[in-house]
């Protein structure tokens, strides 16, 4: 487990992941504070140091996992300090991953722009590049599953009219399992395996498998 694989993904998957779970945060806490909720801000979640959002198992969990997979701590937000909960509520939960679908646009970019050039800089850089867009595409599109606790479960509640929400919440008491059997089944990759292999040539120009 530990073997000479596990290094370098330590040292060039690790920050890619942690930064781009850190900015997913920050812009909850941000979207939540433009609406009106200041409880992420006053817990100190409004920063970009990835110290404030580290969660102790999904930071066991990317060490278990060899960094392909892990979380943070979600961001807390207080409906009843919103205006207008509703759409405040969709854009909270889009912020996360649409600040990733950007993240990953612009290192795809970078990587576009820096082998264009033929810079002579170290593989490793253009490995964390590359990581880079391939992380933050992942996770964008992970957490759109309308699924609880998943930031998809949100929008899909903002969306849909009031009279959904008890049909909604019996949905939330199981999608924690489902979500767990797609994860352990491989069925994330056979879901959103498409969007992720368009997006990522999308912005990078390399074709994944």
């Amino acid at each position: 487990m530990f073997g000479e694989d596990f290094i370098q993904r330590a040292i060039i998957a690790a920050p890619a992941i942690l930064f781009a779970l850190t900015v997913h945060e920050y812009f909850h806490a941000y979207l939540a504070l433009k609406f009106g909720d200041t409880t992420a801000r006053d817990m100190g979640r409004l920063t970009l140091n990835p110290l404030a959002h580290l969660d102790f198992f999904g930071t066991l969990m990317m060490f278990m996992s060899q960094f392909r997979f892990g979380w943070a701590k979600p961001v807390p937000v207080n409906p009843f300090n919103l205006r207008n909960p509703r759409v405040a509520d969709f854009w909270i939960s889009a912020a996360g991953p649409f600040s990733n679908l950007g993240l990953g646009l612009v290192f795809g970019l970078l990587f576009r722009l820096l082998g264009g050039l033929q810079m002579q800089l170290p593989e490793a850089f253009y490995m964390f590049l590359f990581y880079s867009v391939m992380i933050n595409v992942s996770l964008a599109f992970f957490n759109l599953i309308p699924l609880f606790p998943l930031d998809g479960s949100h929008i899909l509640r903002s969306v849909l009219p009031p009279d959904y929400g008890p049909t909604l919440d019996q949905l939330d008491r199981f999608s924690p399992f489902i979500l767990i059997i797609l994860i352990v089944m491989g069925g994330f990759w056979l879901i959103l395996g498409p969007f992720i292999r368009f997006f990522v040539h999308l912005f990078s120009g390399i074709q994944i498998g």
